[in-house]
């Protein structure tokens, strides 16, 4: 960042103590990011849609703060790997580019470190055990991240949407008893569980005897069960996906609870396999299906599958935050820096992104795309093109001329039957910007 801002020879000391204590407050750079985002989807949606879920970050050093061992993801499914680093619970909020059903990007409008729980060596006291006993109960990720959700529906409250409903959409790891039995009110979760999930019906209203009320009817059959079964239909719903709206076969049970749940009343969402091909004539191939519970049943099901499609942009904004952003990449140790610094860089991704959508109509100038960009008759603008499009504006005020000049000399380079020579164009180019200088000056 020094030197793309040209301070790569001045006193740098006072920049590396930027994220040193007390200097950064975060929370309000994403506080300023989270209502821009709520600004530009007032008027398009009802529901205000986040994301939940936790990313790791690959470290070296055995020095640095909240680094262990994790499980990594990428591993093989047949075994375990483990791997060095780092782990961060993020939220995000889907910014809706047009309508409902259509194109959004996930905006990450929190990023809390979440370092894993030090174990206590063999000969430690009964109550360091304790202590640590219970600290894991306090920092694990289910924990965390639903009071993360506590924090950001206070946040939208003050901010003035308490009359607007969250709607959160989470993967296995959080659809468990620890967030369900703490969700906040006016939140409702749409999250992934097992296929051999036991679940059970209402109990009966009037219940004779004495004792306790049940929580629990009937064992209902498992998800599995119930979409190999015809006596659930499947019902047609309309969702966008990958580029267009396309229609999904769903299941719907209403009225059921899980014991992970406890007294909320639940409904299970079965989606039927997508099928594809890899190429035009190979064969019918099929995803995995998908099996989802939700803490609201009155709203639009529709709704709650699109909700849930675009819980995949939290994907696509991890992958993009590490891999072009360079997140997680800082060589850094002090506790406050660790847990600043790559939470600064996803805010930094997600003002971009907040940037490049206000300015879409605009059309800004942009480098020509190469022929063999697959992106160029697609409507999704990617996270590259954006960085390309950011150095472009900087380059052309640099050189103070446009670089369409430079695609046009090739051109006439070609139509007088000359072999194209990008160099002898660049050439010609810098003899316009000498003339520009000397007529400045």
């Amino acid at each position: 960042m020094l030197t793309a801002s040209g301070n790569q020879f001045k006193d740098w000391s006072a920049a590396y103590r930027i994220f040193k204590g007390q200097r950064m407050n975060i929370g309000a750079i994403f506080s300023e990011i989270r209502k821009d985002v709520l600004r530009q989807n007032r008027s398009k949606s009802e529901y205000i849609y986040a994301h939940m879920d936790d990313t790791l970050l690959r470290k070296r050093g055995k020095k640095i703060f909240g680094t262990g061992w994790l499980r990594d993801p990428l591993g093989p499914p047949f075994c375990n790997n483990f791997i060095w680093g780092q782990r961060f619970v993020q939220l995000s909020v889907s910014l809706i580019e047009k309508d409902i059903f259509g194109p959004s990007r996930a905006i990450p409008v929190d990023f809390k470190h979440c370092p894993p729980t030090r174990k206590p060596s063999k000969n430690a006291t009964d109550a360091e055990l304790a202590l640590y006993r219970e600290r894991q109960k306090k920092e694990k990720m289910s924990e965390v991240g639903v009071q993360r959700v506590i924090a950001l529906r206070k946040s939208l409250d003050d901010d003035g949407y308490k009359n607007k409903q969250l709607i959160l959409s989470v993967d296995g790891s959080y659809t468990n008893g620890t967030v369900l039995r703490k969700l906040p009110e006016n939140v409702d979760l749409i999250g992934r569980i097992r296929k051999d999930s036991k679940i059970y019906s209402l109990p009966e209203e009037q219940q004779s005897g004495k004792g306790r009320k049940r929580y629990y009817g009937e064992e209902l059959p498992t998800p599995e069960e119930i979409r190999q079964s015809a006596d659930y239909p499947y019902l047609p719903v309309e969702a966008w996906a990958a580029g267009k709206l396309r229609t999904f076969n769903v299941k719907v049970v209403k009225g059921i609870r899980w014991r992970k749940s406890g007294k909320r009343n639940l409904m299970l969402l079965i989606i039927r396999p997508v099928c594809y091909r890899l190429t035009k004539k190979s064969k019918l191939l099929y995803r995995a299906p998908a099996y989802l519970i939700s803490t609201n049943q009155d709203i639009d099901i529709a709704l709650q599958v699109q909700a849930y499609i675009r819980r995949w942009e939290i994907e696509v904004g991890f992958r993009d935050q590490k891999t072009l952003m360079g997140c997680g990449q800082a060589q850094i140790r002090e506790k406050s820096a660790v847990e600043k610094v790559p939470a600064f860089v996803s805010a930094c991704y997600g003002m971009m992104l907040l940037a490049s959508h206000k300015v879409q109509s605009k059309r800004p100038t942009q480098l020509p795309g190469p022929k063999w960009y697959v992106n160029l008759k697609k409507q999704r603008t990617t996270t590259g093109d954006i960085i390309n499009r950011y150095r472009v504006e900087n380059w052309a005020q640099s050189v103070k001329i446009n670089f369409s000049d430079f695609v046009n000399i090739e051109k006439k380079l070609s139509k007088c039957g000359k072999l194209a020579n990008p160099a002898f164009s660049f050439f010609i180019l810098c003899q316009k910007l000498a003339k520009l200088e000397s007529l400045d000056k």
